[in-house]
């Protein structure tokens, strides 16, 4: 396969403090398993929860994941370690599309046709370069986008996963940062698998020692429930194919879902680029085809009756987090959610990890998501006394995180992550265009610790360096 043949990083075994292991490397093959095995896990509950959200099966949307991620990982030619999963970014879009009438067919196809919007867009900038990203996305943009992709899932934490066993949620959320501090070698690089093993097991025992638990449920509603239920694990067949359906084109469904697009590419670069920060690899010349890949990878799955796929953030927490980038990880990644999409038990398994177990590790994974942003700041030197980059990420961030909705039409709203990106970006462009018009330079708003401040406002607008 074109772009692979990893090279064994040292012994394989041992890494010593601060050591990487780089996309074309990777450790033992047992070992480069278990990390394969950790991704699936970390990945899986979005991409489980994304097509039950949106009416698809979640079975396939697994062995698409897994099929995309290939994809993806050959596209690169192996450069990029990525996940490709479940896109949630389309389930506000599903509940509009079910309001006009449409069904899972009518929501695959518009999927399907921004699947192919977007790798138009790669294309050209893979023609034209990633000049074109850093023209449109400057890093006080790409920062910003990142920063609130991690934080906009910060209330499926609060409120879906946390509520149901705070303190289950607070164990394994302090396990899973002890481990991730403590622990050395290979078993640092698995902590995020180890906090799940830890959660679930602390479960099982806190159901048959103090009994079940008067919280809310996966629903969201209070009841006496068992931490772990293992009733859909008994009925679950061993062997199974997913449920496959053509999709059908709708142009009020297409019309409602393409302002998605504006949220993909900038998700997508800015994955990207907050890969390329982590490895220390400048992946500029393979952004568009990335960017390629996933709409690729989109289009085959909505094909199929499957979500739209994208880049998963969730595994670049658990990069942050092992400092293992090999890509030979994500190819057994791959292998497991494909063969898992073929085991309806595995599913019922995976379904049947405790939400106070996933608020635990979410609280780490999420943060660690929105503080790679800060990282893309920091390291391209982006100045918050400049008004020009205060301002739009200030207000785009706060309308994610926030939930804030901007009603267009009684069947159009963009909201989250479409409307705060498209604030950031439309925001930053329009008043970095008046201030040059304008001729005018401004004192830095935020002024405090700048004594000496020498009134230019422009010291680092927000474009590369």
């Amino acid at each position: 396969m074109a772009g692979f043949g990893w090279k064994l990083h040292g012994d394989g075994r041992h890494l010593n403090p601060g050591e990487v292991v780089r996309p074309g490397e990777r450790l033992t093959w047992g070992r480069t398993v278990a990390l394969g095995a950790q991704h699936v896990v970390s990945m899986i509950g979005a991409c489980f929860v994304a097509p039950v959200l949106m009416g698809l099966d979640p079975s396939l949307a697994l062995m698409a994941s897994g099929v995309a991620t290939v994809l993806f990982l050959v596209m690169t030619r192996g450069r990029i370690p990525s996940y490709l999963g479940s896109s949630l970014s389309f389930v506000g879009v599903s509940a509009v599309i079910a309001g006009q009438g449409g069904n899972a067919g009518t929501l695959t196809g518009a999927m399907l046709v921004v699947g192919a919007a977007l790798a138009g867009c790669g294309l050209v900038i893979h023609i034209l370069g990633a000049r074109v990203i850093h023209a449109v996305l400057p890093p006080v943009v790409t920062g910003a986008v990142v920063m609130l992709i991690g934080f906009n899932l910060a209330p499926v934490t609060a409120s879906v996963y946390w509520p149901q066993d705070q303190w289950t949620a607070l164990a394994t959320m302090l396990f899973t940062g002890l481990a991730l501090v403590v622990l050395r070698g290979f078993w640092s690089r698995i902590a995020i698998f180890l906090g799940l093993v830890f959660g679930y097991a602390l479960s099982w025992i806190l159901d048959r020692t103090a009994g079940m638990i008067h919280s809310a449920n996966g629903a969201g509603k209070v009841t006496d429930h068992w931490r772990l239920d293992f009733s859909g694990v008994e009925k679950a067949h061993w062997i199974g194919l997913p449920t496959f359906h053509a999709p059908n084109f709708s142009a009020s469904a297409i019309l409602v879902a393409l302002p998605v697009l504006v949220a993909l590419v900038a998700e997508n670069a800015g994955h990207v680029k907050a890969v390329g920060e982590m490895t220390g690899d400048p992946l500029e010349d393979k952004m568009g085809m990335a960017i390629v890949a996933d709409g690729t990878a989109t289009v085959l799955s909505t094909a199929v009756g499957g979500p739209a796929t994208t880049t998963y953030a969730e595994n670049i927490g658990v990069m942050a987090a092992t400092r293992v980038y090999s890509t030979a990880a994500y190819s057994a990644a791959a292998a497991f959610a494909v063969l898992f999409g073929l085991c309806p038990k595995f599913g019922a398994v995976v379904a049947a990890i405790p939400g106070g177990v996933l608020g635990g590790i979410t609280v780490i994974l999420y943060g660690m998501i929105g503080l790679l942003g800060a990282q893309i700041w920091i390291r391209n030197g982006v100045d918050f006394t400049v008004p020009l980059n205060l301002i739009p990420a200030a207000a785009g961030i706060i309308i994610a995180i926030g939930g804030v909705s901007l009603k267009f039409t009684e069947h159009f709203e963009l909201s989250g992550i479409a409307l705060g990106t498209l604030i950031v970006l439309t925001g930053y462009h329009c008043l970095r265009w008046l201030s040059r018009a304008a001729g005018q330079r401004r004192m830095p708003l935020l002024d405090a610790g700048t004594s000496g401040y020498d009134g230019s406002a422009d010291r680092n607008d927000g474009q590369a360096p």
